[in-house]
């Protein structure tokens, strides 16, 4: 893996993301659905401790029961400005990935790829450090634009940043509403939404997002217990993943 540079500010974030958008691999179709492992990420914050914890959850691409799973707990060292979320959460994300005892297969995480003003989110930050195919599921458009898209489980629409589709709205449940899914790297959008497909077989979002969050949030719940009868940590509210 690459080591994560940590940038002192915004304006060196940004001139580090624009260093690293130009190794993103577009071109690659991606391990279909249904085969090898595919890995959910994702973290949880509190804030007033300057907590994060990550989370990574190995699920069997055809089963989707767990195969493996690690997670690790770090200190928030960036601020939160929207676009650069990734330099919070990569150091603590990448922490967890290492700590598995196999490799992850396809990396989704709770967020976007290239979905992102500088074309380089979360999902492509993670893979170029990687090498692992990565792409993002996000549980709203952010800044882009999109048409509803059908009704039915598997409809979708463009999700666009003026005239240039930056991902997909997916609709994964009937009529309920969509997910907003973007490459990142080493896998094309099409099969992205495949896999998006196959992983939320019984809810909106990915079982694997599902299976990262709810441990990521009691191992925060863990790592910030206090004493008997003090008062809990209240964790910030999260914003989007880019």
């Amino acid at each position: 893996m690459t080591i994560f540079q940590a940038p002192t500010d915004e304006a060196e974030a940004r001139a580090v993301q624009d260093a690293l958008r130009s190794r993103v691999v577009r071109d690659e179709p991606g391990p279909p659905p249904g085969t090898g492992r595919v890995t959910g990420v994702d973290v949880a914050y509190d804030d007033e401790r300057d907590i994060v914890v990550a989370a990574a959850v190995v699920l069997d691409g055809a089963t989707l029961d767990v195969v493996a799973e690690a997670t690790a707990v770090g200190r928030v060292t960036f601020p939160y400005v929207p676009g650069l979320l990734a330099f919070r959460e990569i150091p603590t994300v990448l922490a967890a990935l290492e700590s598995l005892p196999t490799d992850p297969g396809v990396v989704i995480c709770d967020g976007y790829g290239l979905a992102h003003p500088r074309r380089f989110g979360l999902a492509s930050h993670l893979g170029v450090l990687t090498g692992l195919p990565v792409f993002g599921v996000a549980k709203n458009p952010f800044v882009f634009t999109y048409e509803q898209p059908g009704p039915r489980r598997g409809d979708r629409s463009p999700l666009l940043d003026g005239r240039e589709e930056v991902g997909l709205a997916l609709r994964t449940q009937d009529d309920v509403k969509p997910v907003f899914v973007s490459a990142g790297h080493r896998i094309g959008l099409d099969n992205a939404c495949a896999h998006t497909l196959l992983l939320a077989r019984d809810f909106r979002q990915p079982e694997t997002t599902r299976r990262a969050d709810a441990l990521c949030r009691r191992v925060l719940r863990e790592a910030t217990a206090g004493p008997a009868g003090a008062k809990p940590a209240k964790q910030a509210p999260r914003g989007p993943a880019v």
